[in-house]
């Protein structure tokens, strides 16, 4: 990497996107939380729901045709440098270039104070580097990158060039966040291992020994990936993160786990040697499901993932929300509905916000919306709701594996979150921008279009003297309220112009698809 020193910037507390923090520490007031773990795997794609007490609360796709990238390290090449943006493109084997911002690189002698050098000074064109995908390819955007690499086990993650050693914000217990650093120090030396560690939240009441059984994993594998740099070609892929179900296992599976079912046989058999090596505690919890029923119906998965395409999500009380996801942000709008039941406005007012918190928290993490989110709550007079309303959001948005920032209610009732975008939505995974309307949502009326077709001919007539006539081809709706409803105004136009307009219907036309040909 000439010139470049990976060392990392801070020790944050969430290790990589390839990871997923868990909260497992109960609250006050809670119910417990009974979690199952359902994998389905064809041939095309790996699916896994998280289930909480009988509701399905996060869904997992990964298509063989494009496994997430998230967690992959690659030898690129430096292909364009970018002084104005401080920032470089990376060629690493994929349809599009990464891209490497400074703020996501390390160089000898950073300091965590001084301002970055130009990257003109840290990079140039054809130069190699050893880069990790932080973020996905998101649309046109090509996957986010980073020098600062990290190795992810079940209870740490590996820093090969930090020094500190941190503990997940998750970890509350003072005593507990000692006792897990002092552990790591102490087998981090009798392993004379150099580089930071951080510590996840599932490693809260791990032994010794645990502890110590992940770091000599992640010290091979970093040894073998060192190798690899050595050898591989430029560019190349020199280490992908897990498959699904070994990342889910590793990452979700804990002692609130009480099945895990996985209807493959063969996936079912490796998961069983995974989890004796990493995940030995729900060892007697993995289940293979023989079932004939599919194990995602059988659960009521499939019902689920299809409401979580839809843009209305009923609440019980008969309020509902809109959820609109656009490029820029995501905006969930909370309606009563047929829900008149309170004592005054105020109290349905409040009380649909409040059983709306809960729905929100999960639709968050059922369809995976991430960057800035902006919550309509509907408008409440008594400060104190504004505060119960906020206080029931976080409580339910805990659980949530993503970072998340919320802000206060405003007078308008909105409410300003961002949750990181760790990966594509569920939207964007299953879905594509309808051929029809473009990705609007709406189309033009057959009342628009026709207007939209006479005001052509009125342009091509005084453009274009030479036709004797004029052929409107269109969708049959259209075709039909040119005949009917409008053919008066057809008429006059006729007269207009003095030229004939004749008609041709086009089946595979859209409503708002037309042509009009001179004859």
């Amino acid at each position: 990497m000439s010139g470049l020193i990976e060392q990392p910037d801070t020790i944050a507390v969430i290790p990589s996107d390839n990871t997923i923090e868990r909260d497992t520490s109960p609250r006050s007031g809670a119910l417990p939380i009974s979690e199952e773990i359902l994998i389905n795997i064809t041939p095309m794609e790996c699916r896994v729901a998280l289930v909480e007490n009988g509701i399905v609360q996060e869904l997992f796709i990964e298509r063989t045709a494009r496994n997430g990238l998230v967690g992959n390290i690659y030898q690129g090449k430096i292909v364009r440098v970018l002084p104005g943006m401080q920032a470089a493109f990376v060629e690493i084997g994929l349809s599009r270039t990464g891209f490497l911002h400074v703020n996501d690189m390390i160089w000898a002698n950073r300091a965590d104070d001084a301002p970055p050098p130009n990257v003109a000074q840290l990079l140039h064109v054809g130069q190699s580097v050893t880069v990790q995908v932080d973020k996905d390819m998101l649309g046109t955007k090509g996957a986010r990158l980073t020098t600062n690499l990290s190795l992810p086990s079940r209870y740490l993650v590996y820093m090969p060039y930090g020094e500190h050693v941190g503990i997940s914000q998750r970890i509350e217990d003072e005593a507990e966040r000692e006792r897990l650093r002092l552990l790591v120090e102490s087998v981090r030396s009798e392993m004379q291992l150099s580089g930071g560690i951080i510590v996840r939240t599932a490693a809260e009441g791990a032994s010794q020994e645990a502890l110590a059984r992940d770091l000599q994993y992640l010290n091979k594998l970093w040894v073998y990936l060192r190798e690899r740099q050595a050898s591989a070609p430029v560019p190349s892929l020199l280490l992908a993160d897990l498959p699904l179900p070994q990342r889910v296992l590793r990452d979700l599976a804990g002692e609130q786990t009480s099945r895990i079912l996985v209807d493959s046989r063969e996936t079912y058999q490796k998961l069983t040697e995974f989890v004796a090596e990493f995940v030995p505690q729900v060892a007697d919890r993995l289940h293979h499901y023989p079932g004939e029923r599919p194990l995602f119906d059988l659960h009521h998965v499939e019902e689920d993932l299809q409401k979580a395409l839809q843009k209305r999500v009923a609440l019980k009380s008969g309020g509902y929300l809109m959820i609109d996801q656009t490029e820029a942000m995501t905006t969930i709008d909370v309606n009563t509905g047929s829900f008149v039941s309170g004592r005054s406005q105020e109290d349905t007012v409040f009380r649909t916000n409040l059983e709306a918190t809960q729905a929100i928290a999960r639709q968050l993490r059922l369809r995976n919306l991430g960057g800035i989110i902006i919550l309509d709550f509907i408008d409440m007079q008594e400060e104190s709701h504004k505060a119960d309303v906020l206080a029931a959001l976080q409580q339910f948005l805990a659980r949530d594996h993503a970072r998340i920032r919320v802000t206060g209610v405003s007078e308008l009732g909105l409410v300003e979150m961002t949750r990181k975008r760790t990966r594509d939505s569920l939207e964007h995974t299953l879905c594509e921008p309808c051929p029809i309307c473009e990705g609007k949502g709406y189309l033009k009326t057959a009342e628009t279009v026709c207007y939209d077709i006479m005001r052509e001919i009125m342009r091509l007539a005084r453009a274009y003297q030479a036709p004797n006539s004029y052929t409107v081809v269109a969708s049959p709706m259209v075709i039909d309220r040119l005949l009917s409803v409008d053919a008066p105004a057809v008429a006059d136009l006729e007269h207009f112009i003095g030229r004939t307009i004749t008609f041709q219907v086009e089946t595979l036309y859209s409503q708002e698809q037309y042509d009009v040909v001179l004859a």
